[in-house]
């Protein structure tokens, strides 16, 4: 029997992260795992492997660069999974280095392409994430919003909290914060916010399926980020029928189209809050996003990302 190939997948966050990259590190893991030996972890250890799949360019650079240097002939693919392909490229020089020490660039989601130069391009494929298919929950009673996302500034959770605090108090609106405060200034003005607006509520962080019932249960996903490569929580919602508020960004207009009614612009408050207090009282509006959010929902099977996983997997160890 023919052994199967070791491939390395590296990412700069493990489980304990709980994470987009994690997230993407352990679906690929196991897309891969009946057709190679995979292993996980944040860098090379020098270790044979016969392909690299490395998420982020900069903070995967070390192990890029270091497998390059040790194995000029094997083959690495790199994701770019959000700050990087928004930001680092243009900022960063070991970020820019992975770019050409990799033989396959993965973005994902389209608007993503158009952040590359021409010679990226040519070796450049889109790979659309996947969530399971989720039955559309019971609504509590309550016009519950969800946002789903650490508190992070990429995340941008003050835009969030601005918008609540902009409701009037007699709102039929419920926001529903999940996600772990990364920035202790971050927690401590959710706090504020619960405690001066009776219609904000922060979870703080929840495990994956929490988190995904959540969604399911919202009258929509509320999505702020300043940065994205393509958000895993908004794939979820659309697999769930639920409408998304988005900030209008690269990673959600590729996800989204952009021809899309539901978005604002990043990191305005006003514009954050207005869209909510027209989505609870339009219901024409309400329907109409969540219709323009239906044909998307087959782009996410888990079928076609675990094919597309695997097409890339060939690729890498095809004869040059």
């Amino acid at each position: 029997m023919k052994e199967k190939p070791h491939v390395l997948i590296v990412t700069p966050a493990l489980a304990d992260a709980n994470n987009g990259n994690w997230r993407t590190a352990s679906r690929w893991s196991r897309f891969l795992e009946a057709v190679a030996e995979v292993k996980i972890a944040r860098g090379w250890d020098g270790a044979p492997c016969d392909a690299m799949i490395a998420l982020h360019a900069r903070r995967s650079a070390e192990a890029i660069a270091r497998l390059r240097a040790a194995r000029p002939n094997c083959p690495i693919a790199l994701v770019l999974t959000g700050t990087d392909v928004y930001r680092d490229i243009e900022e960063n020089e070991a970020a820019r280095h992975s770019l050409q020490c990799a033989s396959q660039l993965v973005v994902l989601q389209p608007d993503a392409l158009d952040r590359l130069g021409p010679a990226e391009r040519t070796k450049t494929r889109v790979i659309l994430q996947s969530a399971p298919r989720l039955r559309r929950g019971t609504a509590v009673r309550s016009f519950n919003l969800v946002a789903v996302g650490h508190l992070r500034d990429e995340k941008d959770p003050l835009t969030l909290m601005g918008a609540a605090r902009r409701l009037p108090a007699h709102t039929p609106i419920r926001i529903v914060h999940i996600g772990e405060a990364l920035a202790p200034e971050l927690g401590e003005a959710a706090r504020r916010t619960m405690a001066e607006c009776p219609h904000y509520r922060w979870l703080g962080g929840l495990p994956p399926d929490a988190a995904r019932r959540w969604i399911a249960r919202a009258r929509a996903l509320v999505h702020m980020s300043r940065m994205e490569g393509g958000a895993q929580v908004v794939i979820e919602a659309v697999r769930a029928g639920v409408p998304v508020l988005a900030s209008r960004i690269g990673g959600n207009l590729g996800l989204l189209g952009t021809d899309y009614e539901g978005y604002f612009p990043a990191g305005d408050d006003a514009a954050l809050a207005a869209l909510m207090e027209r989505f609870a009282a339009e219901a024409a509006f309400a329907a109409r996003l969540k219709a323009q959010c239906a044909p998307r929902e087959s782009l996410f099977t888990t079928s076609a990302e675990r094919a597309s996983v695997r097409r890339l997997l060939r690729d890498l160890l095809a004869p040059p």
